[in-house]
């Protein structure tokens, strides 16, 4: 345990040398890999979305691909096509962008939601079909996702099937004072980027994703998440609750934070600290609450106790 705390202290290290003042976020951001999830950033541009995909990728020594979502983005775009080969006589198939370990989905909400829609089966199932035959993604295989605000020219809401499979939602927000001036007076993002080492590599990750699995979690702490869970449901705070599946998600990010927190053990701080980023995006607040979905899970969070 104590090695892979000093790693996970290296890892979060080197990525709050290039996100500069939102540790938090980042903290956030990791852990939700170390729990084999996807993640969407939800953000106006330029306050290091991409820039945080990017560091995730090489801090891990993960394949990256990068793809611009845009209004004429064609589903084969990302996942690839058959093309005839002369030599070979028969169709080969040509895998797209999608087949990296980490995929930036970038302003994900500009593309159609035919594009959109081809990220399901890949996001849920690790694999893609083609012409009738089914292709394995790279192991491990993450999804972090790019999203402008609605009110932006040419976005569109993305369906819920799709916000489903994103295990966290967060958003970086602009930067204080004093980071904005390191930021300023410091190296351009894209040449440290560059030079970031790798720390890790596939093999380490998947052993921290199991040892994070293994966490342990005491019948108390899955008493307060069932109770969690049917308080989403009685009507009064959202229009529909959280489903089964949300409350799976909610176990694996909270087992997650503990094991970034160097704990064998889920504490309820864990549950309470991955609430919003995991629930907020899969809940409609009740009509006439005054509070968006992350109002609402504090609210009922501090009526629990």
């Amino acid at each position: 345990m104590l090695a892979r705390s000093a790693l996970i202290a290296s890892l979060l290290q080197q990525l709050t040398t290039v996100i500069v003042g939102k540790d938090a976020v980042v903290r956030d951001a990791l852990t939700c890999l170390l729990a084999g999830g996807h993640l969407l950033l939800e953000d106006v541009p330029g306050v290091g979305k991409t820039t945080l995909a990017q560091a995730l990728a090489r801090t891990l020594g993960l394949r990256f691909a990068r793809v611009q979502f845009t209004a004429d983005l064609m589903p084969s775009d990302l996942i690839g096509a058959s093309i005839w080969d002369r030599t070979e006589g028969r169709f080969v198939f040509h895998p797209g962008p999608l087949f990296a370990q980490v995929l930036l989905a970038d302003e994900i909400n500009r593309a159609s939601p035919k594009t959109q829609s081809a990220l399901l089966e890949a996001m849920e199932e690790r694999q893609v079909s083609v012409d009738g035959e089914t292709h394995r993604l790279p192991q491990p295989f993450f999804v972090i996702a790019t999203q402008n605000p609605f009110e932006q020219s040419g976005t569109q809401a993305l369906p819920e099937s799709q916000l489903d499979r994103f295990l966290m939602r967060l958003s970086l927000g602009f930067p204080d004072s004093a980071a904005e001036r390191a930021l300023l007076r410091g190296e351009d993002r894209r040449a440290l980027l560059e030079r970031l080492p790798a720390l890790a590599d596939p093999a380490a990750l998947r052993a921290l994703q199991q040892a994070a699995a293994e966490v342990r979690v005491a019948d108390a702490l899955l008493d307060a998440l069932q109770a969690l869970l049917q308080a989403t449901r009685d009507g009064r705070w959202f229009v529909h609750g959280l489903s089964p599946r949300a409350g799976l998600a909610l176990l694996r990010a909270a087992r997650a934070r503990a094991f970034v927190e160097g704990r064998d053990y889920v504490a309820p701080d864990d549950l309470h600290a991955v609430l919003v980023p995991v629930a907020a995006h899969r809940l409609v607040p009740a009509p006439g609450s005054g509070r968006d979905a992350a109002g609402q899970l504090r609210a009922l969070l501090a009526e629990l106790g």
